[in-house]
């Protein structure tokens, strides 16, 4: 499975933050593995802005 293009257009929220959640989630994913990555081919960032997206992990920006 690729990015859920349809849930990225849909995406109102600040692009800016989900970058630097999904870079974070990236890094999380290859430091530990997912079940999630075998969907996607081993592609890590397609997988961690996938979670993002489908609000599988939460993120929240400390100031």
């Amino acid at each position: 499975m690729t990015l859920p293009l349809n849930l990225l257009e849909e995406y109102q929220g600040n692009v800016y933050e989900l970058t630097c959640a999904a870079i974070r989630r990236a890094y999380q994913i290859t430091m530990t593995g997912d079940e999630d990555l075998d969907e996607d081919d081993g592609k890590v960032v397609s997988t961690a802005v996938r979670q993002i997206l489908t609000k599988k992990v939460q993120y929240r920006i400390e100031e």
